[in-house]
């Protein structure tokens, strides 16, 4: 099942995560934002969609620059999640938790410290090996 997420990036080296509300898989963890790729969407657009619904922001896919991906093992669940991380450093508008939870701007290191589900670690982890252009 393939799944975009976006890695926000301001000036001052913060990143902006997300926190699962609780009562929904993964409640209480941190994350990056972003959602389900529908079956007539490309991947770019799907995270423009999301997180306008989700951060209620702004985003272009043109400033949307591939940072890695993260897949579930085969036969975790019958339709294993690839999740495909942007990183992104122009927006317009000031993010919000619509959808539930919170989210914050933390370190790199706050970051890989946070509490995270397991593709969201792996996410950070080859992220943060890297750095925006």
């Amino acid at each position: 099942m393939p799944v975009v997420a976006v890695a926000l990036y301001k000036e001052d080296g913060r990143w902006l995560m997300h926190r699962r509300p609780a009562g929904k898989q993964h409640g209480g963890l941190w994350e990056f934002p972003g959602g389900k790729v529908e079956s007539d969407e490309s991947p770019a657009n799907a995270l423009v969609r999301e997180i306008r619904e989700e951060l209620g922001i702004a985003i272009d896919a043109s400033d949307l620059k591939p940072a890695g991906f993260a897949q579930e093992g085969e036969g975790e669940r019958p339709r294993p999640i690839v999740i495909m991380l942007y990183t992104c450093t122009v927006w317009e508008g000031e993010p919000q938790a619509l959808e539930g939870g919170a989210i914050d701007w933390f370190t790199p290191d706050d970051v890989l410290a946070l509490d995270k589900p397991p593709l969201d670690r792996a996410l950070s982890s080859t992220l943060f090996q890297k750095r925006p252009d």
